[in-house]
């Protein structure tokens, strides 16, 4: 099964560290989501992912870079 998620990140203690990951139901639905997440005010930015696998065995196939978004003002390295 392939899974289609979009992660926001939050800036903390001066780094980043990723928010709630949403499950979506096709690619281009995770690229809005992580779209819509870049434009929350707080958020430094998002990505959307593809992954296949079983969640029910935990094994998976290393994820698929859909889409990066990075929120306007933020900065990544600091």
């Amino acid at each position: 099964m392939i899974y289609f998620v979009a992660l926001p990140f939050v800036h903390v203690d001066g780094g980043l560290a990723p928010g709630e990951a949403v499950e979506c139901a096709h690619a281009a639905a995770a690229i809005r989501r992580a779209e819509a997440f870049a434009a929350i005010e707080g958020n430094a930015g998002a990505v959307a992912f593809s992954r296949q696998g079983s969640a029910e065995l935990g094994e998976f196939e290393d994820a698929v870079i859909l889409k990066t978004r990075v929120s306007c003002g933020a900065t990544l390295l600091g």
